[in-house]
């Protein structure tokens, strides 16, 4: 159907449901009960008084709800770039050295480590597994890396450890969930939509929030990983390509030329804001803007999507293959969305589920070609960011949902044919780069086989309040009323992780 012809129709349909009796009678029949409420509740006034100030007046905030705002305490970094490893890389093959481990190879686990635990798959009593890597001390602050890493060793003095984090969940979607949200079950916004919310984007013509995502997959838990929940949904994670169009119907249909499409969103905004005069619902303002930022978009996103348009010696550096969906193809677009105010930019490379159930999960075959996969372009983004004097202004957060276990998996209690392990929640490493982040610090130690944090153990909410802290926000003051309650990102926990800040 030709695109003037379809506006036609829907014109004409609006109109018979606003005038004819049979959407008359259907509307009235389902409403009548609402009248009745309504004469009830709105009899004395305060909620009508307010929705009739807001027919008359609308707000920046209203008309434009990424407007730029400015934090209530003082940022050390303006925007954030999330790299998650979806499925759980193994600590103990990249950055938890732990040589009693390595001699204690192939014995049976201790039953006191066993009791009490929940795994995903072990069963029985399996059998310890030594590091499949070989580990060496880097750089002036001389932490541990694997020689899965040979790059990141460049700039290991870039960064913060945090070596014994735990969670309370052991299976990928809720542990996703619970990393990104701060509740492992669904209907919280995403960590990158509070920051959105709280500051607004610093590019009018990008989206807040920008998801990219590489390993052929989306996480376990779905696109609520970067989901909005109860916020508005203009402030929801935008996922973008790095193949094909970046974002999914970036041109316009055939005979609609762009004064044509301006004319037609300027004409259903006109009527989206008479509907909120109505019923002052905020997901009719998000609608709004994202009309108009979608025509903005159509403009500004293809220019920065454009890696063909780097130097070739930044995409050398990077690794980058044009065309393609990659990780380091990712990198490369957080660096250029970040330069151009993004401000939360979360990368999702599945595919780090290492179970040894065959070649591609076993930790020492598959685990270290996704290491390949993400050593340059992790190096090449800290460098790359920093040479652009960007680092001291965006924090750079690496990790997973959960670790893995020191003990060999024996799925339904059977010797596995490759070198695995299970889901483990007691104790991993996650690492931080970039502004107000101690350089070269390593915070947190786990026991001598790297099962369970025995100093400097954080949960997932001291992580979420560390990065709330950093862009100027107090993580327990930083609130959004829903159904009656405050609710906050952090829950009823979280402390800032104090000894990782510079």
């Amino acid at each position: 159907m030709d695109p003037i012809e379809r506006l036609i129709r829907e014109k004409l349909m609006r109109d018979a449901q606003a005038k004819t009796r049979r959407h008359f009678i259907k509307d009235c029949a389902a409403g009548l009960g609402g009248l009745a409420l309504g004469s009830i509740f709105l009899g004395c006034d305060p909620l009508r008084q307010k929705i009739e100030k807001q027919k008359i007046t609308f707000s920046e905030r209203d008309l434009n709800p990424l407007a730029t705002l400015p934090p209530p305490y003082t940022p050390k970094v303006r925007s954030v770039i999330y790299l998650h490893m979806a499925g759980s890389p193994s600590q103990l093959e990249m950055f938890d050295y732990k040589p009693v481990l390595h001699t204690l190879n192939n014995q049976e686990c201790p039953e006191s480590l066993l009791q009490g635990k929940k795994f995903a798959f072990i069963k029985g009593t399996p059998r310890l597994l030594g590091p499949q890597a070989k580990f060496s001390q880097e750089g002036e602050s001389g932490n541990w890396v694997s020689n899965y890493l040979p790059h990141f060793k460049k700039v290991i003095d870039e960064v913060a450890f945090l070596k014994a984090v735990h969670t309370d969940q052991f299976n990928h979607g809720p542990a996703q969930l619970f990393m990104h949200t701060g509740s492992p079950r669904l209907g919280r916004p995403s960590i990158g939509a509070w920051a959105t919310y709280g500051l607004g984007s610093e590019n009018q013509n990008l989206p807040g929030f920008v998801v990219l995502t590489s390993g052929g997959n989306t996480p376990d838990a779905g696109k609520s990983v970067w989901g909005s929940g109860f916020l508005p949904s203009v402030y929801q994670g935008v996922q973008c390509r790095s193949e094909g169009d970046p974002v999914l119907y970036i041109e316009d249909p055939k005979g609609l030329s762009r004064d044509l499409k301006k004319s037609t969103i300027e004409a259903i905004n006109k009527i989206n804001k008479e509907e909120y005069t109505k019923y002052a619902d905020p997901e009719i303002l998000a609608r709004i803007n994202q009309y108009e930022m979608a025509y903005r978009m159509q403009i500004a996103v293809p220019e920065v999507m454009n890696i063909e348009n780097e130097p070739e010696n930044i995409k050398e550096m990077y690794g980058v293959e044009p065309g393609k969906e990659s990780f380091a193809n990712n990198c490369l677009l957080a660096r250029k969305l970040v330069e151009d105010g993004v401000r939360f930019v979360q990368l999702f490379d599945w595919g780090w589920d290492s179970h040894g159930t065959d070649h591609s999960t076993a930790v020492d075959l598959g685990l270290r070609n996704k290491c390949r996969e993400i050593d340059r372009p992790i190096t090449a983004l800290l460098l790359d960011l920093k040479q652009r004097g960007l680092l001291d202004e965006t924090l750079v957060v690496w990790g997973g949902e959960f670790g893995r276990t020191p003990m060999q998996e024996n799925r339904g209690n059977k010797e596995m044919g490759f070198k695995g392990r299970d889901h483990h929640g007691d104790a991993f490493t996650m690492w931080m780069a970039g502004g107000g982040v101690k350089k070269g610090a390593c915070y947190g130690k786990t026991d001598d086989i790297g099962f369970l944090g025995i100093e400097g153990q954080v949960s997932v909410h001291d992580v979420h309040a560390t990065i709330l802290h950093l862009l100027g926000f107090n993580h327990e003051e930083f609130t959004f009323e829903f159904q009656g309650r405050n609710f906050r990102l952090t829950d009823v926990e979280g402390v800032v992780i104090k000894d990782i800040l510079a």
